[in-house]
């Protein structure tokens, strides 16, 4: 890639994140509103948006991300930025079930409440280690869907082929016992099923670009953690 299309693909890929920031705060604010009409207005909501949550992921890594990957080895600024929208959409969702409290005052009332309050921010906080950690030793412009010629096998990737995945599901699991329900675990299941898609998508490409190097490193390594180690 030339300097002059890295820089331009870098300030698109900036535009691109103010504008998925702006689309994902409207619908946090939008996605607030059916609480003002009851539990069904709040169930409909849910449903449907769990429902395109997860037809945008099978659209975005099934088609688009593989056809970039595919053809400009690396995201484009489109796929990048459908990505980053796709994500950050699913980060709010939780504002369609959650009240502006987040429901602190139900869970102090628990007799379990500094048990769970432990556990929920102990979650939250290794999450957060692991991801920044995963991130930091890949780099930001291959977690960013760069592409690289050479095959991250070393630090956490010894230890699970997707660590910066292992730092967002205990992120979930943190959110979802410092504010459980059953909206909240229908939530980490779609996450779970966006997740796979996603890791799918990003296997293909590697196993076409690193062919046997890539096979024998699924041998060696879980792609999640204590899953069978294949592709």
């Amino acid at each position: 890639m030339s300097e002059k299309v890295f820089r331009r693909d870098r300030l698109e890929r900036v535009v691109g994140m103010v504008i998925a920031v702006l689309v994902v705060i409207g619908a946090s604010y939008l996605w607030r509103l059916p609480q003002a009409h009851g539990p069904r207005a709040v169930l409909a909501v849910y449903l449907l948006s769990a429902f395109l949550l997860l037809a945008g992921a099978l659209a975005i890594f099934r088609r688009i991300v593989p056809r970039a990957y595919e053809r400009e080895h690396r995201l484009t600024s489109l796929s990048f930025f459908l990505e980053i929208v796709l994500w950050g959409v699913f980060f709010a969702f939780p504002c369609i079930y959650n009240p502006f409290d987040r429901a602190w005052s139900s869970l102090h009332r628990s007799e379990g409440a500094p048990v769970l309050l432990g556990v929920g921010w102990a979650c939250v906080g290794l999450g957060l280690v692991v991801l920044v950690i995963s991130m930091a030793w890949l780099g930001w412009p291959r977690s960013s869907g760069q592409g690289s010629k050479t095959l991250e096998t070393s630090g956490p990737y010894r230890v699970t082929r997707n660590p910066q995945l292992i730092g967002g599901v205990l992120l979930i699991i943190g959110y979802v016992v410092l504010w459980p329900s059953w909206y909240a675990v229908g939530w980490m299941v779609v996450f779970g099923a966006m997740a796979h898609m996603m890791v799918l998508a990003e296997e293909r490409y590697l196993r076409a670009i690193h062919g046997e190097a890539y096979e024998e490193y699924c041998r060696r390594v879980a792609r999640y953690w204590g899953f069978p180690r294949r592709c």
